[in-house]
């Protein structure tokens, strides 16, 4: 029992005196940053999805 009671104890030590945490201005530009590169993805698949969905059905319409 005493060495859970030391991970958190020492658990608290880290998480309040060693771990660097970001400011609020870092914090929102990160979040900038990963909404831009997911909206970025997801045009990309999406553009993806199109072109092979057109080219399935212009296969499928010269086979049948």
């Amino acid at each position: 029992m005493s060495s859970v009671l030391e991970f958190f104890k020492e658990s608290y030590d880290e998480m309040m005196h060693k771990v660097t945490w970001p400011t609020w201005g870092e914090l929102q530009n990160s979040a900038v940053v990963v909404l831009i590169a997911s909206v970025i993805i997801a045009l990309i698949i999406l553009a993806m999805d199109e072109s092979s969905s057109s080219i399935l059905k212009l296969f499928y319409q010269s086979v049948g």
